[in-house]
């Protein structure tokens, strides 16, 4: 019987077995270590190895993995690497799978920065309804800031260059270190308690997450928070982030950029004085302008007083004229009325009228003398004209009759009674209607025959048309 035990495994049914054991009791861990033997084939893997005083151990970041990673791995970098515990089976190597790797002691200090983070926000500092608007031209700027760094030096020059005039005030605090969280909490209640200055620039330049955590605080982020005074937050470069920016009322990339967020263009200014001052004197011309037009309207209408009285004496004149003329016009008329009404009146003498009357009697009476022998002539022109009137009528009376006799002839000729009077008949039906075709009738039907003289009452035996044969 053989000592050996029952179940037999092949090797690689044992690493399939023990990668699975290994990846199961090991799903996500985090293992701090140094970094030796890194490599980057052609393939963009990282394949290197964790190790520490004790021990080491493979590891392997795949490249889909390792874009994520913002900083470039070296030899002796303290790291840590979260990842899964594997096995390689076709050499049944032990190693690890990564799955994000950062620098040692980051990993604490990020930590407590998102948890941070996740508070302040659940109580609202980060709301845009607590931002304050930044002032369009500012007096006074506080900088809160190291005197001697380069964010100071940036600050100045974009300052002194966009606009000079802007009164600047620098309050010095540490910007790194144990110090420097307190320092900026004293320089914010300051310049508030001070009320001199229009915006308050916080800010210093990049460093490593260690050099920039005195503004991961909260002290610093609630005192932003309480400033009644706008803050920009100027911290680090453009891809440094920290809770200041999220607490402050504006956050500027650069400290560069937060001079050039708050101070205004020089420049600008002048281009819109330039600007006005042309529109002004644009104005001021076309002022000018429109008063000279006006001047000159006037001018035109301006006349010398002597010119004015020789109009006016000249109208004056016309208008004498015009009245002379009435009134020789209205006397004309009426000298015209009077001799006219005198005449009239002349005729309507007592004296006068007698005499036309007695003239006017003695010519009827001389016709009255003259009337009995002017009698017996007018009596022969009067049978005259009885004469010649008669005989008128007499002869309008015979052509008239023989124009009628003629009109009969004529009539008679196209009369109907004139063809029945050749021997030819009119058939009638009793109602009337004059029959000229045979078929118009039905045999049995009465008819009525006119002839010249009579009318013969008859009915139909049969109708026969041209066409039928007997």
């Amino acid at each position: 019987m053989s000592e050996l035990s029952t179940q037999v495994y092949r090797v690689s049914q044992l690493t399939r077995e023990v990668r699975l054991l290994l990846e199961q009791g090991f799903a996500q861990i985090t293992v701090s270590g140094e970094i030796s033997n890194f490599s980057s084939p052609s393939s963009g893997h990282w394949y290197f190895t964790l190790k520490d005083g004790q021990a080491q151990v493979r590891c392997a970041l795949f490249r889909h993995r390792n874009q994520l990673v913002r900083f470039r791995p070296k030899d002796g970098d303290q790291v840590n690497l979260r990842c899964k515990v594997s096995l390689y089976e076709p050499r049944g190597d032990f190693q690890l799978i990564g799955d994000y790797l950062e620098p040692a002691g980051q990993g604490r200090l990020q930590l407590a920065f998102e948890q941070l983070k996740q508070r302040l926000a659940s109580e609202g500092l980060f709301d845009l309804a607590n931002k304050q608007s930044l002032p369009t031209h500012p007096q006074h700027i506080t900088l809160i800031t190291s005197p001697t760094g380069a964010a100071i030096r940036d600050l100045l020059s974009v300052l002194q260059r966009r606009c000079p005039s802007i009164a600047i005030d620098l309050i010095p605090v540490a910007v790194q270190g144990q110090e420097a969280t307190g320092q900026i909490c004293r320089a914010l209640a300051l310049a508030n308690r001070l009320q001199q200055t229009d915006v308050i620039i916080l800010g210093r330049g990049g460093g490593s997450l260690e050099d920039l955590w005195p503004f991961n605080e909260e002290s610093v982020a609630r005192a932003i928070h309480a400033s009644r005074i706008p803050v920009v937050s100027a911290v680090g470069h453009e891809t440094d982030v920290t809770i200041s920016d999220f607490v402050a009322d504006v956050r500027a990339p650069t400290p560069s950029a937060a001079a050039e967020l708050v101070a205004p263009d020089q420049q600008h200014w002048h281009k819109a004085l330039r600007q006005l001052g042309q529109r002004l004197q644009l104005a001021i011309q076309r002022q000018l302008q429109q008063q000279q037009q006006l001047l000159q309207r006037y001018q035109q209408r301006l006349r010398h007083p002597q010119q004015l009285l020789q109009q006016r004496a000249q109208r004056l004149d016309e208008c004498e004229q015009r009245l002379q003329r009435l009134l020789k016009k209205q006397l004309s008329q009426q000298q015209h009325q009077l001799r006219s009404l005198s005449n009239r009146l002349a005729q309507q003498r007592p004296d006068k009228r007698l005499q036309q009357q007695r003239l006017r009697l003695e010519a009827l009476q001389q016709r009255l003398q003259r009337q009995p022998q002017q009698l017996p002539l007018q009596q022969r022109q009067l049978q005259q004209l009885r004469q010649r009137l008669t005989d008128t009528q007499q002869r309008c009376l015979q052509q008239a009759r023989q124009q009628l006799q003629q009109q009969a002839q004529s009539l008679h000729l196209v009369s109907p009674l004139a063809t029945l009077e050749r021997g030819y008949a009119i058939v009638q039906t009793p109602q009337g209607q004059v029959l000229r075709r045979a078929d118009e009738i039905q045999p049995g039907q009465a008819i009525t025959i006119r002839l010249h003289q009579g009318r013969l009452a008859a009915q139909v035996q049969q109708t026969l048309l041209d066409s039928d044969k007997t």
